[in-house]
């Protein structure tokens, strides 16, 4: 496909972000697009690559719950997402249809995972997994080079994690108050807390980052034993929290407690920030523009 212009959708709850080029570092054209109602926003995307060079294929890394079991009637679609009016809307046969090529589509979070495998912080890594942490969780897991389905994608956000022994906060999840996203998501530190951190006075900024570096340590320590990644990439806004990752990394050597005992899992590079910064997402559409043409 080298050469080839492509379509890449970063799909969100509150902005679509779509590019044309043959890569992420090769860009024809880029816009933002606001997510309103789903009408209104497919027809502006429609309406943007229609009025671009035309492209060979198009990749969608979208918010969901998804339906991505090919077998599905509804393959492609958002399922029973909290997004208002999103539920149930079709999105790659749309696109597909309206312009004329074939689309790949996968969860914001895989396709992001999928960006930092081709170009970012997983080059040359065949097993690893993108987390996202800020307004929710989400982890895209990669293995054997390619995104992990099941029934449904990964749901890495809602696992069971160790409550910290200070904190008497309910958790914020509607479905299980206490899990990891219910705990550790910007929202959950800002209600515990009252504010962001970087709002807090010192001595409460560090209470609250000692406390995140625990949870999120925790998330991590289920990824590690049920995954058994080469490496985790931990992104979104939370992430940004000053000495974030050190202190991740410190908090999960602790919590694996010595098992399965490999120095991988302390090292620098086992635990990182994403490389492409906020570009992950885009790229992975590219990403998915390739897998479309390679199954069609």
């Amino acid at each position: 496909m080298a050469g080839a212009l492509q379509g890449s959708i970063e799909a969100g709850g509150t902005k679509w972000v779509c590019a044309v080029g043959t890569g992420p570092d090769d860009l024809v054209s880029e816009t933002r697009i606001e997510t309103t109602s789903p009408s209104e926003t497919l027809g502006r995307v429609i309406e943007f690559f229609r009025n671009q060079p035309a492209i060979d294929s198009l990749g969608v890394a979208s918010f969901g719950p998804l339906e991505l079991r090919p077998s599905r009637s509804n393959f492609g679609s958002i399922t029973s997402t909290p997004k208002a009016g999103w539920s149930n809307t079709d999105l790659s046969g749309a696109l597909g249809e309206a312009l004329g090529v074939p689309v790949g589509i996968d969860t914001d979070v895989n396709g992001a995972a999928l960006g930092e495998g081709r170009w970012g912080a997983a080059v040359g890594l065949t097993s690893f997994v993108y987390l996202t942490v800020g307004t929710g969780i989400g982890g895209g897991v990669v293995v054997d080079g390619r995104p992990l389905h099941g029934l449904v994608h990964p749901e890495i956000g809602h696992v069971a994690v160790t409550r910290h022994p200070d904190d008497g906060f309910a958790g914020l999840c509607p479905f299980h108050g206490d899990c990891f996203e219910g705990l550790a998501s910007g929202p959950a530190i800002s209600a515990r807390w009252g504010d962001e951190p970087r709002r807090l006075a010192p001595a409460l900024r560090r209470s609250a980052s000692d406390m995140e570096a625990f949870y999120v340590a925790e998330g991590l320590r289920a990824i590690v034993f049920t995954l058994a990644p080469e490496r985790i990439i931990v992104g979104g806004g939370v992430s940004q929290i000053e000495g974030f990752h050190p202190a991740v990394r410190s908090a999960l050597v602790r919590t694996l407690a010595g098992y399965p005992g490999l120095p991988e899992h302390g090292a620098e590079g086992f635990v990182v920030a994403p490389g492409l910064g906020d570009r992950s997402g885009i790229a992975g559409g590219f990403a998915l523009a390739d897998l479309a043409v390679a199954a069609s």
